[in-house]
Parts: structure tokens; sequence; C-alpha cells
């Protein structure tokens, strides 16, 4: 069994690399339990979780600069990660918003619940290595497959 509150080696206090997966496994959620108001309130709350480090007015005023002069306010990523309010942030604000933070992070929780997953710059190349490495297994084992029954030829019994 794995440990998962310590390494096996190294200081008492690192914590196992392999307790929690990099990349989730995530299954779509159903139809039925998608709740629109849970949605908001989760992504409002990842907004502001990701603003808490940053001046606001900045912020925004770098989102306005990306949107064009004026686009964007302090009251405006209030109004948007606040829970008590309908204003919802357009899909190009929140890019904007993602690149003025650098929280790329809300796009994974945007489509969690789509059972897909974000992936950064050589994530993607890495899970195309894997993909790749599943696909040589697979051949591999067809070839396997295929070798442990003997070739009879007939050619040559045809030419005598």
């Amino acid at each position: 069994m794995r440990n998962t509150s310590h390494a096996s080696k190294g200081a008492p206090d690192q914590r196992d690399l392999f307790a929690k997966p990099v990349f989730a496994s995530r299954d779509r959620q159903a139809d039925a339990d998608f709740d629109l108001d849970r949605f908001r309130l989760r992504m409002k709350t990842a907004m502001a979780e990701a603003l808490r480090p940053h001046d606001r007015a900045d912020i925004a005023a770098r989102m306005g600069r990306m949107l064009g002069s004026g686009a964007m306010s302090k009251g405006m990523l209030d109004a948007y990660c606040s829970p008590g309010k309908d204003a919802d942030i357009s899909l190009v604000r929140f890019k904007a918003l993602t690149r003025a933070t650098g929280a790329h992070i809300l796009w994974d929780r945007a489509i969690a619940d789509e059972g897909l997953t974000i992936l950064i710059r050589d994530e993607a190349r890495l899970a195309e290595i894997a993909r790749l490495q599943q696909e040589q297994m697979a051949i591999s084992a067809e070839l396997k497959r295929l070798r442990a029954q003997p070739v009879i030829l007939q050619r040559g019994d045809a030419a005598k």
C-alpha cells in the first residue's frame, strides 16, 4: 500500500507526490445534476480567489486595455465575484480576467463539470506521448497474439 501522508524516503514532513493525481479523471456531470446557481457560485468564488493576491483596480485596468479602454472597472469585477449579484462575466471578459491574473486554473474550474481537463503547454505533449505509448502497447499485444500461431506457408508446396 502506498504511503499517502509522507514520502517513504526523505524528510518526514515531505508530502507524497503520488497521493493526489495531477490530472484527476473526471466524468461529465449528468444534465439532471447540473445546477446553474451552484455553478455560478463556484465560478464567482474561484474568480474571487484568483483576484485575492491582486489589486482589483489594477486587474480591471489591465483587462480594460485588453478589451478596449473603459471596458472594465473595479466595480464590475466586484459584481462578477459577488455571490449576491446576478452579474455574469462574458466569455471575452473571462479570458481577459484569466490573462490579467495569470489564473489559468479558472478555465479548468469552468469545464470540470463537462469531464474535461485543461492541459497547459508541454502537458499536451506529455498526454500525446502517453496516448502513443498506449497505442504502441496495443499494437505489441496484437503482434504477440498473431505470432502465437504458427505461420504455414503454402507457396513452397505449390512449386513442387
